[in-house]
Formats: C-alpha cells, sequence, structure tokens
C-alpha cells in the first residue's frame, strides 16, 4: 500500500502545482484568441461579482441561439458561400466560449433561481424569428440570416459592454473583450455581404 501511495501523493502534488498556476495564467488565456475550456478553472478561484454572473449566464444562452442560427444556415442548400464560410466561424468560436463560460456558472454556484432580473433577450431572437429563418430559402434566407446575426451580435456586444464597465472577474472581463473585439469585425463582414447581394 505505501508503494501505491507515494505516486499518488506526489500526482496530487503536481495537479495542485498545475492548478496554482493556471490561477496566475487565467486571466490573460482565457481571453485569448485560443481561449478554451481549459482556460476556465483559473475564473473559479478569481474574485467575481454579481455583473460577471448575469453576464456569463445569459451569453451561453446568446451564443447557443447563435450556434442554432448558424447551424439552421449550414443544413441549407444553396447558401451563399461567404455566408457559409461565417456560419462555420460562428459555430467555431462559440462553441468553445459556451464551454468556458459554463464552467465559470457553475463554479460560482450560480443558478436562475439565485440570480434573479437577468436580461436573457439583449439581441436574440423570438421564436418566430427562428422559424423565419428555418423557413428562408435561397437569397432570402442569406439576407434574413445577416440582418437577424447583426442584430444578434449587436446584443452580444452591448452585454460585453457591461461586463468591461460593471464586472470584477479578469476572466470574463477578458472573454468581454474578446467578443466586442471578434463580433464587431464579423458585424462589419456581413454588412459588406448583405450590400452585395
Amino acid at each position: 500500500m505505501i508503494s501505491l501511495r507515494i505516486p499518488l501523493l506526489a500526482a496530487t502534488a503536481l495537479a495542485a502545482a498545475i492548478a496554482l498556476s493556471a490561477c496566475s495564467a487565467g486571466a490573460t488565456t482565457a481571453g485569448g484568441a485560443n481561449a478554451s475550456a481549459s482556460s476556465a478553472p483559473a475564473a473559479s478561484t478569481a474574485a467575481f461579482n454579481d455583473a460577471d454572473v448575469s453576464f456569463a449566464m445569459p451569453m451561453v444562452d446568446h451564443h447557443q441561439q447563435a450556434i442554432t442560427m448558424a447551424q439552421a444556415m449550414l443544413d441549407k442548400t444553396g447558401v451563399d458561400p461567404r455566408v457559409t464560410a461565417l456560419a462555420e466561424q460562428i459555430k467555431a468560436a462559440q462553441g468553445p466560449e459556451i464551454t468556458m463560460m459554463s464552467s465559470w456558472v457553475t463554479a460560482w454556484g450560480a443558478t436562475a433561481t439565485n440570480m434573479p432580473g437577468m436580461d436573457m433577450s439583449s439581441g436574440s431572437m423570438t421564436d418566430g424569428d427562428m422559424a423565419a429563418l428555418d423557413a428562408a430559402t435561397g437569397p432570402a434566407a442569406d439576407k434574413l440570416f445577416l440582418e437577424q446575426m447583426i442584430q444578434h451580435h449587436q446584443g452580444a456586444i452591448d452585454m460585453a459592454n457591461v461586463e468591461l464597465k460593471d464586472g470584477q472577474n479578469p476572466d470574463a472581463q477578458a472573454l468581454a473583450t474578446k467578443i466586442i473585439a471578434d463580433q464587431t469585425a464579423q458585424i462589419k463582414q456581413m454588412q459588406d455581404i448583405l450590400a452585395t447581394l
């Protein structure tokens, strides 16, 4: 038994050292260009406030809707290749961010019941909007998707700006900065595509 415990204790100590190292690096890794769920635990040990929770929790749902919208376009035929590429970019960027924010929310012990009054709808589509996108075909689908996603991205940018103003957690603020930069660039890209349809 002793011979088995020593390696186990060594492994545990190594894991603790890695975790402590991650805590000090979390603020820079969580918002970087290659942010991934692996950096998420750092946020759970950093200070946070209600504004951080009110940013991360609704943004998970907001991102999920964006992915649903993107997938709706990827499932269609006859979509403009530029729109297809954009939909793929949105899925690739926002999927890992959902995983990261979800882990923060869990670590912070936040739930919809203990964080009442959060705005879950900034820029979000209604059920009717989503149904219209599902039903649209051809160039009309391209146009509707771009118009809806511009509105959706603007909502995310507004939420991120509130986080930068009122939030405390360094990883959440780094992600907010990334969202603003990424989605502002994509809004410009979508506006350029719309002008040519």
